[in-house]
């Protein structure tokens, strides 16, 4: 699987409360339902490369909300 680009994302506290509500609706971790919801949204407007992989709409099961997330690493 081809590594993931970790970036900070600075985001309301209510809004981060109903996106949590939504993914754990939809069974998927906050940042699944976020890389889902971009993908759409990308997707949608037209502006996927055919190129990249439609993983994130497979639901994608990696859970990558914990305090290395922040990091900015790589």
């Amino acid at each position: 699987m081809t590594a993931k680009k970790r970036y900070l994302l600075r985001i309301d506290p209510q809004l981060y409360d109903a996106l949590q509500r939504w993914a754990s609706d939809e069974l998927r971790s906050v940042n699944a339902q976020r890389e889902f919801l971009l993908s759409d949204a990308v997707r949608r407007a037209g502006r996927q490369s055919r190129q990249q992989p439609e993983t994130a709409a497979e639901g994608g099961s990696e859970d990558d909300d914990g305090p290395d997330s922040a990091s900015g690493g790589q």
